[in-house]
């Protein structure tokens, strides 16, 4: 994969790439544009309330390094049609995962009925009985598409890793869309029991 760097004709040396990616079955070529950053400290929640529009046809939230509170609670996320006024956007979701402990047990790959979602106005979970251990923590990357269409409904999909309560490695395959043709123009992540202590959440736009 190739990697190489758009000068704006601005002069504006913000972040904003192009990746450029081969082979056998497409050509991938897309611009993202770093838009926001929060940085968490004990916080019940981070929020984007702002920068989600029709700028950008995708939008990409990536989270690093997120350490918690409570052993074993669920990173979860929702929309917002008012800018954040209130969560709760009708969802539909999928999720399944891969997982292999430290001592060599488990290897398996399992879907997770419990953790999903069918036409719910609920937090919808992206990573699941993640790890408090000074050193564990979990990174995800999540797509949101098309969030300002008044057409269609808003499809999502997120890929998490993370060291789970049991020192497990956990891959997560997670994805849905919300049921809705109204615009979304803020998104909220919080945990479903405790804080998230530490870690940051970057949102991207692109084209």
């Amino acid at each position: 994969m190739a990697l190489s760097k758009i000068q704006p004709a601005s002069m504006d040396l913000t972040a904003n790439y192009a990746f450029t990616g081969t082979n056998s079955v497409s050509t991938i070529e897309y611009a993202e544009k770093k838009l926001a950053t929060q940085t968490a400290s004990s916080s019940s929640t981070l929020q984007f309330t702002s920068g989600i529009d029709s700028t950008y046809n995708i939008y990409k939230f990536r989270l690093t390094d997120v350490h918690i509170s409570n052993n074993g609670a669920d990173l979860t996320f929702q929309a917002s049609t008012n800018t954040g006024s209130s969560y709760g956007v009708t969802a539909t979701t999928t999720f399944f995962g891969a997982s292999h402990g430290e001592g060599g047990a488990g290897g398996q790959v399992s879907y997770t009925t419990s953790m999903d979602k069918a036409q719910s106005t609920d937090f919808i979970p992206i990573n699941n009985d993640m790890g408090s251990d000074n050193d564990q923590s979990a990174v995800a990357e999540l797509f949101l598409f098309d969030p300002s269409s008044t057409t269609f409904v808003k499809h999502f999909i997120c890929r998490t890793n993370r060291v789970d309560a049991g020192d497990y490695a956990v891959d997560i395959f997670m994805s849905g869309y919300f049921n809705t043709t109204s615009a979304i123009d803020a998104i909220q992540f919080k945990m479903d029991a405790g804080t998230i202590d530490s870690g940051t959440i970057e949102m991207y736009g692109i084209n």
